[in-house]
């Protein structure tokens, strides 16, 4: 005898919807799955990541340090090296630093190394240690400063930047001896050839027609030019 198994619409609509939901939830499963490992197989070629570094700074490096294959690596100098200094020193103090040859130099040895500094600054460091940029345009005569960028030597060690400004006394010259003024000024001073010599041109006129000023110009710059208080209207220094 067979039996029967009655079930009404609502049972049958109920089981269709359990049916399509979990085919919906199987489906989204694999391809989160599937996406997934291609992830993993993507990843699995990449390569880790790096610092970029500056190409200008790197090739002007590369230019500077070149010559170095024949070098032992702890007596280069700056900017072949990179050191890692110790900013809590004191003032004066003799401290030991860690160098290394940077990463595209090339030189004997090992490339990570120890180098004996005195703690100060770069614009701490004497004027002998230094580089900078001397310019002509200011007088010095009166003793003017003026401002100008300077660089400490490649084979200083000091902390902070290596190029910075300060203010240096104009100290320069165009070849004017004083020795050639005081002759000129005590043979032809009448005349106003110490004044031209020393490119004063309107006061040489006026002396040369004035004949020195009946002398007493004359004589009034011998003493100044002997006491280096005249000197080149340009405001350069006599050799």
């Amino acid at each position: 005898m067979q039996r029967c198994v009655v079930i009404n619409r609502r049972s049958a609509l109920t089981l269709v919807w359990i049916f399509v939901l979990s085919g919906i939830r199987q489906s989204q499963t694999d391809e989160v799955e599937t996406k997934a490992s291609t992830n993993d197989n993507g990843n699995s070629n990449e390569v880790a990541p790096y610092i970029l570094r500056n190409f200008n700074e790197t090739t002007q490096h590369v230019s500077l340090c070149q010559n170095s294959a024949n070098t032992s690596c702890n007596e280069l100098h700056f900017p072949c090296i990179r050191c890692l200094y110790n900013y809590t020193c004191h003032y004066g103090q003799d401290v030991y630093v860690n160098c290394s040859a940077l990463y595209h130099v090339e030189c004997l040895g090992s490339r990570w190394f120890w180098h004996q500094m005195n703690c100060r600054y770069c614009y701490q460091t004497e004027k002998w240690q230094q580089k900078c940029v001397l310019k002509g345009s200011c007088n010095s005569v009166n003793g003017q400063y003026y401002k100008t960028n300077c660089t400490v030597n490649s084979d200083v060690f000091c902390l902070g930047n290596r190029s910075f400004s300060r203010n240096i006394k104009c100290n320069w010259t165009q070849g004017y001896r004083w020795s050639t003024a005081v002759i000129i000024s005590l043979t032809l001073g009448g005349f106003g050839a110490d004044r031209f010599y020393l490119g004063h041109w309107q006061e040489g006129i006026g002396k040369l027609f004035s004949f020195g000023g009946l002398g007493v110009w004359t004589i009034i710059d011998v003493v100044l030019i002997s006491l280096h208080y005249l000197g080149p209207a340009d405001g350069s220094l006599y050799i």
